[in-house]
Formats: structure tokens, C-alpha cells, sequence
């Protein structure tokens, strides 16, 4: 299953070839699938955006080709770091779903936002992809007070228990969705999640929803787990043992199709590599035979970049 994030309509995109040369059985676009955020808001523009994206010839293979789930992240959202107050996400919604050819019964045309799931067999094993959305509901972050400083760069954790990252109707949503049976659950969040070390966009921005997504992942006893994210054009392998957590929650950031941050320097304490600031994409790999699940990152020459083979006892997978 591969994934990736922050691609700029205007810009080359070889990685889809690379992408195609590894020939995945699925595909997550992460977020930033198009960039189309700049103020005031057009319509226009984002429309624009996706033509672009769709003339491109290795992207439209790829989306023909390979099964895929997409979710969105702020620049295809259509406001910078936005959430609930966008007043036009529902013109941006509307595009999304035209683009990415949204079935007329799907779900996501007749309720609030645009999370979404879909389970991928592999033999008798179910491999479920559970796309969030981290924009429709989420309630505003809490400005730092220290711009550009290292580790406050944007936004500070906020600890109003009544702020909200998903929803209550999302939230119950993914209650569902953990109690279901699979072998292998890749929970998409376009922000990362676990991730600790940073003050832009996060989960740790909203302690108590992130902690709220710990207890759900053990109170539903949810196995094998596993967060894909995007949006910081920065790759990153994580791991994250809170005493919250059933089992270690990884997390593998994928996000550099066009322009990914070069200079890019933070923390990271439960980072397991260097960042990856190079153009890349993200794999993960199941072998239900050998009993073990393998997160990789990939340069635009489909060369390893990082490799983590994680062990699905490790996991709670039986």
C-alpha cells in the first residue's frame, strides 16, 4: 500500500513513476493533493487545480490503475492550517468529490465531512484503510506564543477538553469502524498524530483528542493499528508507546511529491530516522505469512530511503 501527500499541481510529479514501478495493490492520496489555499478563496482556482493534476499522465495511471482512498489536508481544503470555520467547505467538498468520481451512493455526499473507509483483502486476511477528515470539524488551534521558535513554531497544545479534532458524528463513526474485524487497520489523519517535537499542525495541539484516540484504540481492542500521514513536506518513521496505548502506535509520514522541505530541522523524540527532505513517497508492506508489517520510505528513484519491519505480535495482530 503506498502513500503520499503535498503535490503541487503546477510542478513535475516523476514520483508516480516510481510509485507505478512498485506496482502497489493500494494507494492513499494523504492530503495536499492539489494546492488551491490562497485568500480570498476561489473556486476557480481550485477547479483549475484539479485539471492540472488530472493532465498529468503518470497521476492518471496511477488513479486508473491501482485501487485508492484519498482524503483531504488544508490546500485542497482550501484555507491554510483551516477547520470548521472555512465558510466555503462545502463548495471545496463538492469539488473533491467530482474529481476524485465519488460514487452518487456514496456516504460522503449526504453527511457533514469527508471521512471514509474501505477494507482491501488479501486472501482471507482484511486490510482496513479508515480515512479521517482533520478539517471539516476541527475547532481552532491555539496561536503560539513565540512564532518561529523551535518546537512553538505556529500553534501551542490547548488544554480546552471542548475543543474537537474530528466531531462527535466522526468520532462515533470510528468507534464503528474499530470494532469491525480486520487484520491490519491504516488510519489516515492528513496531521500527524503521535508525532512530538513540533509546533505546527498536530494531534498534540488537542491533548484531550488525541488521548481521546488512545483510549478508543484500547477500549475497542482494536488490533494492528498504524497511522499514515502527510502535510509537513517532510518524511518520518515514529513510535509512540503512551501508557494510554494497548500496543506501540507507529506512524509513517509521507509528504514530498513536488517541494519537500529541504532544510527541515526538529527534535523528533520518538522520531525512529533522520527526516526524510527529499522527494519521496511512503510503502507499507504486509506479509501475513511471516507475520510482520514493513514501513518504508522511497526516493523519486524508487530507492529505500527508511525501512522498519515491525512484527505483528508487536501489534496484537493474531
Amino acid at each position: 500500500i503506498g502513500v503520499a501527500s503535498c503535490a503541487d499541481q503546477d510542478k513535475p510529479q516523476p514520483v508516480w513513476d516510481a510509485v507505478l514501478a512498485q506496482r502497489p495493490d493500494f494507494f492513499v492520496f494523504a492530503g495536499d493533493n492539489v494546492y488551491a489555499s490562497d485568500t480570498p478563496f476561489d473556486i476557480a482556482r481550485l477547479r483549475r487545480a484539479y485539471a492540472a493534476l488530472a493532465a498529468k499522465d503518470n497521476f492518471e495511471r496511477l488513479r486508473s490503475a491501482v485501487p485508492h482512498l484519498a482524503v483531504w489536508d488544508d490546500h485542497d481544503y482550501g484555507l491554510n492550517d483551516g477547520g470548521a470555520e472555512f465558510a466555503h467547505k462545502q463548495a471545496s467538498k463538492d469539488e473533491f468529490l467530482r474529481f476524485w468520481r465519488v460514487d452518487a451512493n456514496d456516504p460522503r455526499r449526504t453527511r457533514e465531512g469527508l471521512y471514509h473507509a474501505q477494507t482491501v483483502a488479501a486472501g482471507a486476511r482484511r486490510v482496513q484503510i479508515i480515512g479521517l477528515d482533520t478539517r471539516w470539524f476541527r475547532s481552532p488551534l491555539r496561536p503560539t506564543d513565540h512564532r518561529g521558535a523551535a518546537g512553538r513554531e505556529r500553534y501551542l497544545p490547548d488544554p480546552d477538553a471542548g475543543k474537537t479534532m474530528l466531531g462527535e458524528a466522526q468520532w462515533r463513526w470510528l468507534e464503528a469502524r474499530l470494532r469491525e474485524p480486520a487484520d491490519l487497520r491504516l488510519l489516515v489523519s492528513s496531521v500527524q498524530c503521535v508525532v512530538e517535537g513540533h509546533g505546527w499542525e498536530r494531534w498534540g495541539n488537542l491533548p484531550a483528542e488525541r488521548e481521546r484516540l488512545y483510549r478508543l484504540i484500547r477500549d475497542t481492542g482494536a488490533s494492528g493499528v498504524v497511522v499514515l500521514s502527510g502535510d509537513r513536506h517532510i518524511g518520518g518513521i515514529y513510535r509512540e508507546a503512551n501508557a494510554t496505548l494497548p500496543y506501540p502506535l507507529y506512524e509513517l509520514t509521507s509528504s514530498g511529491v513536488t517541494h519537500p522541505w529541504t532544510t527541515a530541522r526538529e527534535a523528533g523524540p520518538n522520531r525512529m530516522d533522520p527526516l526524510v527532505t527529499v522527494v519521496h513517497y511512503g510503502l507499507v508492506e504486509a506479509d501475513f505469512a511471516a507475520r510482520q508489517l514493513t514501513l518504508g520510505l522511497r526516493d523519486v528513484n524508487d530507492r529505500p530511503l527508511h525501512r522498519h519491519t515491525i512484527a505483528f505480535d508487536e501489534l496484537r495482530i493474531t
